[in-house]
């Protein structure tokens, strides 16, 4: 029995057929004559094609979903912008904001339950346009910034029946628009860069130096043009070592934010291509496998995708829409001599969503074929997303990736995606436009969508977790029982064991996103017909696995289990 982490198999393959050159052609001439219709319809006929699938959760949430978080309550806290005008939902008891100019009685931001899929009006009293966010350690989430008077603006948000937002109006030393968030080993948040922000800072406040704000020229160096910097919402992966990898534009460093030090410069990303908002790729740090012995260090990997040459938001505004990049690298930050091992997506894609699944492999989802992110600036929306298996061997006949079911409703700027307990990818909003707008070439989307890996609609069985039977608090260094059914199966195949922290979703980066592969103790323990036990070594360091929330999942050929809330502390 192999007890490893390994790349999920493919859940089908094209079968050789004996049609006739002309029945081959016709066959040809048909599925091209169905793939529009896929575009707008998910169909059974579809999924034939593709794979995986898409269900409507819920026509309207009211508003239209720019930032998604999902809390250890298996409710996700969502929400736009304070500024775009009244929504179509109320806010609760009657409950009006009111500024200057306006007076709103709508609400800006929900609680959605993913399984009963109803909504609750939250209370937000400053805008939250472009801002970030982070899962304390407890469970509560914070968030950051945004625009006018919510630039400096700290919120919380506790995962209680009946809570609601809470707001620090000077909780930030500086303004912070389209800046990024990252948890760190201590649980503090960093909060780096935002709109002519070339600095960092620390929440909570808890000392001294968390009320001084620190200097970071590698941002002022990286943007392409005063006008329009390609660095704002820069990427940030906490590295293995405890350091930060920051990456702007088209190069990174190794930071160490204790001491204000640049560690290292990697090599400058190849292509020329932007990656960072306006030009918007998407990046994450894949799977870190953690080693049997637990002493020793593990290397890290980030992949980054898509995006858009520099000027190509200045050409968007003047109607000009240039072809967004197919490009992705791939860094191992831990190298002793790290370079980009370059590869191409299927399609072009610009403001792609990243998500890790429990498998470990990518989805992409959501964005355009050209264009940048910002207002009407993006053409030819890509519905089709794109599973990248990382561990899967690169060739030019077969690539890491495969095309997936079509989404029928197109997803540009200010969509967002965000994976579930149960391993469904929730999707959800797109409003290129300056207010809400449903008669637009691009209309505000109010709607959400769930779409379903191939793991979920696979016939090979899925691992349940008896929740009973794991503790919630799991300590570093700490061996673990996990006690999972496999009904129906003769004979097991392989199994690994994966943690997941759930990210805070906007722009298409998925804030704090991280997933690691866990050591299982031994060979698994059969205790009954369809019951096993497996023996797991929890992380052993906290810059390995940052304290707070994780979703512990079973994965058994590919298939993985729900997740189980796990506190790693």
């Amino acid at each position: 029995m192999v007890l490893h982490y390994m790349h999920s198999p493919r859940v089908y393959s094209h079968p050789k057929n004996k049609l006739t050159s002309r029945v081959a052609m016709n066959l040809v001439t048909f599925v091209f004559m169905l793939l529009p219709i896929c575009s707008l319809f998910t169909s059974g006929l579809c999924s034939q094609i593709y794979q995986g699938r898409w269900k409507l959760l819920k026509r309207s949430i009211g508003i239209s979903a720019m930032h998604m978080q999902l809390l250890p309550n298996d409710k996700l806290i969502i929400f736009d912008r304070t500024n775009f005008g009244p929504s179509n939902i109320s806010l609760p008891q009657g409950k009006c904001t009111s500024d200057s100019l306006n007076t709103d009685c709508s609400a800006h931001s929900v609680e959605f339950d993913p399984i009963t899929t109803s909504i609750r009006p939250l209370t937000i009293l400053t805008d939250t346009w472009c801002s970030s966010g982070a899962l304390l350690q407890e469970g509560t989430l914070v968030q950051t910034g945004g625009y006018g008077i919510g630039e400096r603006v700290v919120r919380t948000f506790k995962p209680c029946a009946g809570c609601d937002w809470l707001e620090d109006q000077n909780g930030l030393i500086t303004p912070r628009w389209y800046a990024s968030n990252q948890v760190l080993p201590d649980g503090r948040i960093i909060v780096v860069g935002g709109r002519y922000q070339f600095n960092y800072e620390f929440i909570p406040k808890f000392s001294a130096s968390d009320l001084t704000l620190y200097k970071l020229p590698f941002l002022e160096e990286t943007r392409y043009s005063p006008r329009v910097p390609n660095n704002l919402y820069p990427f940030l992966h906490l590295s293995p070592d405890g350091n930060l990898f920051i990456f702007a534009n088209d190069r990174a460093i190794l930071f160490d934010y204790v001491n204000n030090n640049v560690v290292r410069s990697y090599p400058v990303m190849p292509g020329g291509v932007s990656r960072n908002y306006p030009s918007t790729g998407s990046s994450v740090l894949l799977p870190i496998v953690l080693n049997s012995n637990l002493n020793i260090s593990t290397d890290a990997e980030v992949l980054i995708c898509g995006g858009a040459l520099p000027d190509s938001n200045e050409q968007a505004d003047a109607g000009i829409f240039i072809p967004a990049s197919k490009s992705c690298g791939r860094l191992v930050i831990t190298a002793t001599s790290p370079s980009w091992e370059m590869e191409e997506m299927p399609m072009s894609r610009v403001m792609g969503d990243m998500i890790m699944l429990p498998t470990g492999d990518v989805l992409i989802v959501n964005g355009a074929a050209s264009g940048t992110a910002g207002w009407n600036v993006a053409r030819e929306p890509v519905q089709n997303p794109v599973l990248y298996r990382p561990n899967a061997p690169r060739s030019e006949e077969k690539s890491r990736f495969d095309v997936m079911s079509p989404s029928p409703v197109p997803r540009l700027y200010h969509s967002a995606a965000h994976l579930l307990t149960d391993g469904r990818v929730l999707v959800g909003g797109s409003n290129p436009n300056r207010n809400y707008n449903f008669t637009a070439m691009y209309p505000t989307d109010l709607s959400l969508e769930a779409f379903y890996p191939p793991y979920l609609i696979s016939d090979i069985t899925r691992p349940s977790i008896n929740l009973t039977k794991i503790g919630v608090n799991i300590n570093y260094k700490q061996k673990f029982a996990v006690q999972f059914d496999l009904p129906s199966v003769t004979s097991i195949g392989k199994i690994y064991v994966t943690m997941v922290a759930p990210s805070f979703t906007t722009h298409s980066f998925s804030m704090n996103q991280r997933l690691l592969v866990l050591v299982l103790d031994n060979e698994l323990q059969k205790l009954t017909a369809d019951k096993y036990l497996a023996i797991v070594n929890a992380p052993p360091t906290a810059a390995l696995a940052p304290p707070g929330y994780y979703l512990l999942f079973v994965v058994h050929e590919g298939i993985p289990s729900k997740g189980a809330w796990v506190h790693v502390r």
